[in-house]
């Protein structure tokens, strides 16, 4: 199991624009041949926008982009015609495929802060198209076929346990709060990357939000 802190990610976004952003995989002018991806995962961002700020309209393409609100509410508007508001709890899933293009704000008056994973997919190519399940529940993972992979949410009372997938690689984020797994403390922002994992339990030390991504490859 490889741990990645909070405060090791890569600094980036427009601070005088109301954007920061931390980058957990290599990232724009942060490039870091040693540390490209992690299975299908090439990006693990967080994002903090201020209120009225955010990200024109830019392009993306052969990237499956999945979005989980921390707080705030995100607008989200793309070129397949969606305009949408994503709140906690809720999974935004964006298939660029050949090509999207999109939008991406805090038009609300409190700050706004989420997390984008990046994905490549299994084949090149395709229609882009545009997904969102309001209120994920922690018994019913996410499937993201086109990626081979699944998310997982996870939310913790202290002391309580729940079983990791067993998979070829996992890969785990703390939203909130801190968990015990396999013998370490994790913490908001903090990450884990394990090969192999079997019989694994995450266990909240505190009341806890963690997402983990069950990759075939």
């Amino acid at each position: 199991m490889d741990v990645r802190r909070a405060d090791e990610r890569y600094p980036g976004g427009e601070p005088e624009a109301g954007i920061d952003s931390r980058h957990a995989f290599s990232f724009g002018p942060h490039y870091d041949p040693g540390n490209l991806r992690f299975g299908a995962i090439i990006a693990c961002n967080e994002e903090r926008l201020a209120p009225g700020a955010g990200f024109g309209e830019h392009p993306h393409s052969h990237t499956e982009i999945v979005t989980w609100v921390v707080e705030g509410e995100l607008t989200h508007r793309d070129s397949t015609g969606h305009e949408t508001k994503v709140r906690p709890g809720d999974v935004q899933h964006l298939s660029a495929a050949a090509g999207v293009r999109h939008v991406e704000r805090n038009d609300g008056p409190s700050p706004l802060t989420f997390i984008q994973m990046w994905l490549a997919p299994l084949e090149p190519g395709g229609e882009p198209s545009y997904t969102i399940v309001p209120g994920i529940a922690d018994a019913t993972p996410y499937a993201l076929p086109a990626a081979g992979a699944l998310l997982h949410v996870r939310r913790l009372a202290a002391g309580e346990r729940t079983a990791v997938p067993d998979a070829e690689r996992l890969y785990a984020h703390v939203v909130h709060g801190e968990v015990r797994l396999a013998g370490e403390t994790l913490g908001p922002g903090d990450a884990a990357r394990i090969t192999g994992a079997r019989g694994l339990e995450a266990v909240g030390v505190t009341r806890a939000e963690l997402l983990v991504w069950e990759l075939s490859g």
